[in-house]
C-alpha cells in the first residue's frame, strides 16, 4: 500500500483515523496515521536537522519507531495556530485533542520498503485535511449503520472511498455514559478497499475491543466509587449541562487511563497499513492466463465451495442433534473429508514427501525405451493407467511424473484404491497386488497395467539408469490389450517428447520447459477444433482441412485432440458460449 505523499497522486492510498463525537464542537478528527515515500516535509516530525532528538526508538514488525522531540512548525516564522489546517485552539477541547501543543507526533520507518508511518492529530496538507475531516464528520453523522455500532462503506471519486466502523467508548460523565468514535480508512481505490474489507474488519474490531475493555475497567472503578446514576436521578429537574463542571468532555487517554494510548494507537495504525499493503500483491503475467491456470483455479473455487458446505450441513447437523430430546438416540454426525480426499476427488493430491521416481527421463531409463513408449502413448490418448505395487510412494511418484504430460483439466486421479476403479473416473489408477482387476479391462486396448514386482537380482533396470537404490528392487511389467507396434509413428507431441529426453544435451529442467511449450501449442491446436466443430457446427470436410492445417490429421493425433478437449475451462468455453449467443458476434459473422 503506498502512502499518501501528496493529495490526488498516484502515492495516495491510505490514510487511517480515530474519529470523535464532542458533545461541544461536533465530530472531530483524534488522531490520524498516513503513509509518506518521499522525504517527510515541515512540520511532519521527520526532519533531521539539529535539535530534533530521538526520544524512543523501538523494533515493532520490521518498523522502527521513534517519537521526535519537537518539530519544524508548517512555515518557517509562522505560527502553529495561524498556518495549521486544524481547528483553532479555542474550537477544541480536552475530550476532542488528542496530543499535547507542541507534541511532533509519532513517525516509523520501515526499513525494507524505505516507506515512514507518520500520526499527527490532522493531516497537515489542507487537502489532505479536507479529506479526512469530510470522511470524519460523515462516519460520525450520515453514513451510520443501524444501532449505531458496526462497519459501513461509502465514498467517491472525488473525495475517497472510505472504510468506517463506529463503536461507543463508557464514560460515567458522559450522556448516557457512554462517547461515540469511529475509526475510518480511506482510500482513493475502491476495489483495493473493498478486497481489503475482511481484513480491516477484523483488525479494526480488534483495536476497538481493546479500547473498550480498558474504558470499561475504568468505568466500572469510578461507578464502585461513586455512582453517578443515583446521583443523576437526584438532580433530575436540573440542566444537565450545569452539571457537568467541565469534567465531561474528558480525553481518551482519561477515559482509558493509559499514558501509551497514541503511542500503541500509532504502532496498531501503521502495522495495519503496511499488512493491509503486503497481503494483497499484483502478479505480473505474460499474456492471458493458461489452459491450465484457469482449470487449476476453478477447481480450487470447487473445493472451497465444497468444503463451506460441508461446514455448513455439519451446522446444520449439530443442531439437530441439539434439539434431539434426552434419552433418544441421535443420528450420527458426518464427518467431514479430509484435504486428502477432497485433492484426491479433483485429481490435484499432494505429491509425496520423498520422490521416487525424479523425471520422465528417469522413468525411461527405468522401464526401458519401448515399455516407456507404450505407457506414454495410453497416457497421452486418455487410456485407463493402473500401476500396481505395494510401495504406495512409488505410485505417486510415478503419477505425479506422468500427469506432467497431459493438460491439468485432463488428470483425474485415485492415488492408491482398495478396490478397482472405472475409466470414467480416473485415468490413473494406483492399486495393490492383491486387487483383481476385471478380464474385460486387461484384454481392452484403452488400457495399460504396470505390475511392479520385487526383483531377485539388483540389476535387472536397464544399465546408465541414474544412480537410485530404490528402484534397483523392482522389476517393471508394462502390458497392454492392445501393444503399440514399434514402427507405429504415434501422436507427433510423443515423437517430440522421446526427442527431448534421449538428446542428452539438453538438462532436466530444459525438457521440462520443453514439455510446458508442447502442451501449450497442442492446446491452441484443440481451442480451434473446438471452436470449429462445437461452436461453429463446421461439416466434417471443413474439419479434415482445418486438421491438415494444424498437422494434425494422422489418427493418433486426432484422438489425442478429442481427449485433451476434455480438459479445456469452463471459463474458456462459456466464454465462447457467450461470444456466439451475443448479437454482435451473430451479425459480425453474417
Amino acid at each position: 500500500m503506498s502512502g499518501l505523499g501528496q493529495p490526488f497522486s498516484s502515492t495516495m492510498n491510505a490514510i487511517v483515523a480515530l474519529c470523535h463525537f464532542c458533545e461541544l464542537h461536533g465530530p472531530r478528527t483524534l488522531f490520524c496515521t498516513e503513509v509518506l515515500h518521499a522525504p517527510l516535509p515541515q512540520g511532519a516530525g521527520g526532519g533531521d536537522s539539529p535539535g530534533q532528538v530521538e526520544q524512543a526508538e523501538e523494533e515493532e514488525g520490521g518498523i522502527q519507531m521513534s517519537s521526535r522531540a519537537r518539530a519544524h512548525s508548517p512555515a518557517e516564522g509562522a505560527s502553529t495556530e495561524s498556518s495549521s489546517p486544524g481547528p483553532k485552539k479555542s474550537d477544541m477541547c480536552e475530550g476532542c485533542r488528542s496530543l499535547a501543543v507542541g507534541h511532533p507526533g509519532y513517525i516509523s520507518h520501515d526499513k525494507e520498503t524505505s516507506i515512514k508511518y507518520v500520526s499527527h492529530q490532522h493531516p497537515n496538507h489542507p487537502q489532505l485535511f479536507s479529506i479526512v475531516r469530510q470522511a470524519c464528520v460523515r462516519s460520525l453523522s450520515c453514513e451510520v449503520c443501524p444501532g449505531r455500532e458496526g462497519p459501513i462503506f461509502f465514498g467517491d471519486e472525488q473525495h475517497g472511498f472510505v472504510f468506517s466502523h463506529t463503536f461507543f467508548i463508557k464514560d460515567s460523565l458522559a450522556r448516557g455514559f457512554q462517547r461515540w468514535y469511529s475509526i475510518i480508512a480511506i482510500m482513493m481505490d475502491r476495489i483495493y478497499l473493498i478486497n481489503s474489507w475482511p481484513f480491516l474488519l477484523g483488525k479494526v474490531r480488534g483495536i476497538i475491543s481493546e479500547l473498550q475493555g480498558k474504558a470499561l475497567k475504568v468505568f466500572e472503578a469510578e461507578q464502585f466509587g461513586c455512582p453517578q446514576r443515583a446521583q443523576r436521578m437526584n438532580t433530575a429537574f436540573t440542566p444537565f449541562l450545569h452539571q457537568r463542571n467541565g469534567n465531561a468532555a474528558r480525553s481518551l487517554t482519561s477515559l482509558t487511563s493509559d499514558d501509551n494510548l497514541w503511542a500503541c494507537l500509532h504502532t496498531s495504525f501503521a502495522w495495519l497499513l503496511k499488512a493491509c499493503g503486503s497481503r494483497l500483491t499484483e502478479k505480473l503475467l505474460e499474456g492471458a492466463p493458461t489452459e491450465d491456470t484457469l482449470v487449476q483455479m476453478e477447481k480450487l473455487a470447487d473445493l472451497e465451495e465444497e468444503s463451506e458446505s460441508w461446514d455448513n450441513s455439519e451446522a446444520e447437523e449439530e443442531e439437530k442433534a441439539s434439539a434431539t430430546p434426552e434419552g433418544a438416540e441421535g443420528r450420527e454426525l458426518p464427518s467431514c473429508p479430509t484435504d486428502s480426499s477432497f485433492l484426491s476427488a479433483c485429481g490435484s493430491w499432494q505429491p509425496p514427501k520423498l520422490s521416487v521416481f525424479k523425471s520422465l527421463r528417469h522413468m525411461r531409463q527405468v522401464l526401458g525405451a519401448p515399455s516407456f513408449r507404450m505407457l506414454a502413448w495410453h497416457v497421452l490418448m486418455g487410456n485407463q493407467v493402473i500401476w500396481k505395487s505395494r510401495d504406495v510412494n512409488l505410485v505417486h511418484s510415478a503419477f505425479e511424473v506422468l500427469r506432467t504430460m497431459l493438460p491439468v483439466g485432463c488428470v483425474r486421479i485415485i492415488p492408491y484404491s482398495s478396490q478397482y476403479e472405472e475409466a470414467y473416473r480416473c485415468n490413473f489408477l494406483g492399486l495393490s497386488p492383491p486387487v483383481p482387476i476385471p478380464a474385460h479391462v486387461l484384454a481392452s486396448e484403452f488400457v495399460v497395467v504396470v505390475e511392479v514386482h520385487t526383483a531377485a537380482r539388483s540389476n535387472l533396470h536397464p544399465a546408465g539408469c541414474e544412480d537410485d537404490q530404490s528402484l534397483s528392487k523392482y522389476e517393471f511389467v508394462v502390458t497392454s490389450g492392445s501393444p503399440v507396434a514399434a514402427d507405429r509413428v504415434g501422436p507427433t507431441i510423443l515423437n517430440k517428447i522421446e526427442a527431448a529426453l534421449t538428446n542428452q544435451n539438453l538438462s532436466v529442467d530444459v525438457v521440462d520447459q520443453c514439455l510446458i511449450c508442447l502442451k501449450e501449442e497442442w492446446m491452441n491446436k484443440v481451442k480451434v477444433l473446438f471452436k470449429f466443430t462445437k461452436v461453429d457446427s463446421r461439416p466434417k470436410e471443413d474439419t479434415q482441412k482445418l486438421l491438415s492445417v494444424l498437422g494434425a490429421s494422422e489418427e493418433d493425433n486426432v484422438k489425442l485432440l478429442k481427449f485433451w478437449m476434455t480438459g479445456l475451462s469452463k471459463t474458456y468455453k462459456s466464454h465462447l458460449m457467450s461470444t456466439v449467443r451475443s448479437p454482435t458476434a451473430a451479425e459480425s459473422r453474417n
